[in-house]
């Protein structure tokens, strides 16, 4: 495992487009101030309650460098959104507009002919959204021309995918991890190419058979230190005891979590548990808190301080087809 300070040491580098030259050091100069792309990271923790009937999840921000940006939420489709950690933003200096990979994404319809292969590690409806953020990845890191320090195990991108799985499979929360990787071309000297795997699927909720049902907690960088909201709740630290001691239907909550029976807690007072808890955790970083319902939809109790853009619609889309976006309530 590497340190925090690695890990920001290794991600934080230059994508160089610049055209090679005769002279090295003017190519050098030109590449570093007209073709240079950075990529900005966002850094936290997504922590997900999956009650009875509902799905109460939160991001909050810790930033892993001076410029880091903050976990972007999306819409992924009508029944997923997406928690995007990692390098989600792409800025090169002599565009203003940076390069979000939350922006400007389509939704896949299942049926998509272009996804059809067989899926690696995840379900097929996850694993066609997955493919489309690798599609958007794959140029941007193919411009990375020199030497990297930054290991092959560790992920460049990172989204928290959480909804509701297809044909009554209930809540699922699953983490997908995107990794590159480097290789030297001899005949061109210090140039190597650089391309992006595909994505690794890995699933944090439901657990396997008989495994208790707690809140499950994702973070990036993934080593970052610190107990989760788990296992504090486990270990009965006296601060969230409090609230449970303070509230009767918050320590119902905290005894259905210690019991390993999340998903028998009441989603309005898991909701309002989670609003409380957060603070407490957090600190002063900010944080984001919103509910998902398979039926009702999705609604923010602690919305982002900028907007979320919506996916551009599938065309064959039916228009009365079931969505989890809904207005943010004042």
């Amino acid at each position: 495992m590497f340190l925090r300070a690695a890990f920001v040491r290794r991600i934080t580098f230059f994508l160089l487009f610049g055209v090679l030259s005769a002279s090295p050091v003017d190519a050098l100069a030109q590449e570093q101030h007209e073709d240079e792309i950075v990529a900005n990271l966002a850094g936290g923790r997504a922590i997900v309650h999956v009650a009875k009937d509902a799905i109460i999840f939160a991001a909050i921000n810790q930033p892993v460098e001076r410029n880091s940006i903050p976990p972007r939420v999306m819409d992924l489709d009508a029944t997923h959104i997406g928690i995007l950690f990692g390098a989600s933003e792409w800025r090169i200096p002599a565009d203003p507009k940076p390069i979000r990979l939350d922006h400007n994404f389509q939704r896949v319809s299942r049926g998509d002919a272009r996804y059809q292969a067989s899926p690696s590690e995840g379900e097929t409806d996850l694993e066609t959204i997955g493919i489309a953020f690798l599609e958007k990845l794959r140029p941007l890191i193919a411009q990375l021309h020199h030497k990297i320090d930054f290991s092959p195990d560790d992920p460049i991108f990172q989204i928290v995918m959480i909804g509701y799985a297809p044909n009554e499979y209930g809540p699922e929360v699953w983490v997908v991890e995107y990794r590159m990787e480097q290789e030297q071309v001899a005949t061109r000297g210090d140039y190597w190419q650089t391309r992006i795997q595909r994505p690794r699927f890995t699933q944090l909720y439901p657990p396997e058979k008989h495994a208790p049902r707690t809140v499950v907690e994702s973070r990036y960088p993934p080593d970052a230190k610190g107990p989760t909201l788990a296992e504090l709740i486990q270990s009965n630290d006296p601060n969230i005891t409090h609230l449970g001691s303070g509230e009767q239907r918050f320590a119902k909550v905290l005894d259905n979590i210690r019991g390993g029976q999340a998903q028998k807690a009441s989603p309005v007072d898991s909701a309002d548990f989670m609003r409380a808890v957060l603070p407490l955790i957090a600190g002063n970083a900010t944080f984001v808190l919103g509910t998902m319902d398979e039926h009702r939809g999705f609604e923010w109790m602690v919305p982002p301080e900028e907007p979320v853009e919506k996916v551009q619609e599938d065309k064959n889309r039916p228009p009365d087809a079931p969505t989890l976006r809904r207005p943010i309530k004042p």
